[in-house]
């Protein structure tokens, strides 16, 4: 997979060297990091788990076309801080054609900067970095007067990287699939032990345990666990409120696995059971969502799925008494943004909210097989909303899936996850015992 990346890789470069660091550590607190996590593009490409590395790629090179610098091996530091792969391991593991310690970075990069064309870096992206790099370039530029060229032009890797990422290979569908499967147990066993006057992060508790217990690193992105009016904040990640009967509860979780991203949100009742104003509400909005799905095909362009939930969305909110007039007049007006106030979809893959244009300029973008995009439609009635009909105040509803564009119709990759009125009433009354 990592060897097929690069070769598609650097066969979209304009020759010259590319260069991609690791991700540094980041400190928590004081002398505590928080848990490590690579790079998103440098995993992309090397698939490489530590800190402290670089990747030089070097597209036509005859001996080393793919090089890594990484952090030598010292018994001391890997009885403090865990084992690392070095030079060695490197070689043998990731399919580098060389290997060195880091400390050899700068001498390759400037021999190999000498009279190329281009260099691939993504200034900014880590400004300790940055100052290396252009050490480096300033080096080479010296050079002048003995008839060395430097680079004319610096470009950032993540313009090709980033259509590369919007358009999943088989193996990447299937890591996702895993993370799916995974996040729809989490949210299985969530309902299942949900009760009355439990804690919000109980809840967030019993999801993270399975993502960890199945084999996933751990959540892809912050737990949002938000009952009653919590589920009306879009990113309220607090989770210690009670849960409270005859309320919603709005869970948006999902795994991180093997480097790819789950998302997804379900809103259920904390009793067991929904109200007829709460069935309702629910009701309109998984039928948006359902309409939304069902317009996630190839040529259809990327708005299409947020339109087809948003109309559905309004007349809804027609319905409720929430909103007077026409739908189209409404829509035009932006009536329904006290109560819808996001788009219904983004990319997902290796970053929750992953990489890819939504636009080819002024237009949207078409969707094509291999895309992945959340479909996630919401209603959210603030309690000081007094326009809102008195049932509904204080009551938010978002479901969100991960659908893969196919050629056919849209595959619904977390399609194992309880949506439907009947089934999330059915597997909540199943005993907690069945969890975990």
């Amino acid at each position: 997979m990592f060897v097929d990346r690069r070769r598609r890789f650097m066969s979209q470069m304009q020759g010259g060297v590319a260069v991609l660091f690791a991700a540094p550590e980041r400190v928590r607190s004081n002398d505590t990091n928080y848990r490590f996590r690579q790079d998103t593009y440098f995993h992309y490409l090397t698939g490489f788990p530590e800190t402290g590395a670089a990747a030089v790629l070097i597209p036509g090179h005859p001996e080393h076309e793919f090089v890594l610098f990484v952090r030598p091996r010292n018994r001391e530091r890997e009885t403090w801080d865990g084992r690392r792969y070095g030079p060695e391991g490197a070689l043998e593991h990731f399919g580098a054609d060389a290997a060195y310690p880091i400390e050899h970075l700068d001498d390759f990069l400037s021999r190999h900067l000498e009279n190329a064309d281009r260099l691939y870096y993504g200034l900014g992206r880590y400004p300790e970095r940055d100052a290396q790099v252009l050490r480096v370039l300033d080096a080479v530029r010296a050079k002048s007067r003995l008839g060395v060229k430097a680079p004319g032009t610096i470009a950032d890797p993540a313009e090709i990287l980033n259509e590369m990422r919007l358009l999943k290979t088989p193996e990447e569908i299937e890591i996702m699939r895993r993370a799916a499967v995974i996040s729809a147990e989490a949210h299985r066993n969530a309902m299942r032990h949900l009760e009355p006057e439990m804690r919000e992060y109980e809840v967030e508790a019993v999801i993270e345990f399975t993502f960890r217990r199945r084999g996933a690193s751990g959540p892809a992105y912050n737990s949002i666990v938000g009952g009653g009016v919590n589920a009306t904040i879009l990113h309220y990640t607090e989770n210690e409120d009670v849960c409270r009967d005859g309320d919603l509860l709005l869970v948006d979780a999902g795994a991180e696995y093997q480097g790819y991203a789950a998302d997804i949100t379900r809103t259920y009742p904390v009793s067991g059971r929904f109200t007829e104003e709460q069935n309702r509400v629910y009701g309109i909005v998984l039928d948006a969502q359902l309409r939304a799905i069902d317009a996630a095909r190839p040529g259809a362009r990327f708005d299409d799925v947020h339109q087809a939930a948003l109309r559905r969305l309004v007349e809804g909110l027609v319905e409720l008494d929430v909103l007077a007039g026409g739908v189209d007049d409404l829509i035009a007006a932006e009536a329904y943004k006290p109560y819808y106030m996001h788009k219904t979809s983004h990319w997902i893959g290796m970053d929750v909210h992953d990489v890819g244009a939504y636009r080819n300029g002024v237009n949207w973008r078409k969707l094509q097989p291999g895309m992945v995009l959340t479909v996630e439609p919401g209603l959210y009635f603030a309690p000081d909303l007094e326009e809102v009909p008195a049932p509904y105040r204080g009551m938010g509803v978002r479901i969100e899936d991960d659908v893969l564009v196919t050629e056919g119709d849209p595959d619904v990759l977390t399609r194992q996850t309880p949506k439907a009125v009947a089934e999330i009433e059915s597997i909540m009354a199943e005993p907690a015992a069945a969890a975990v």
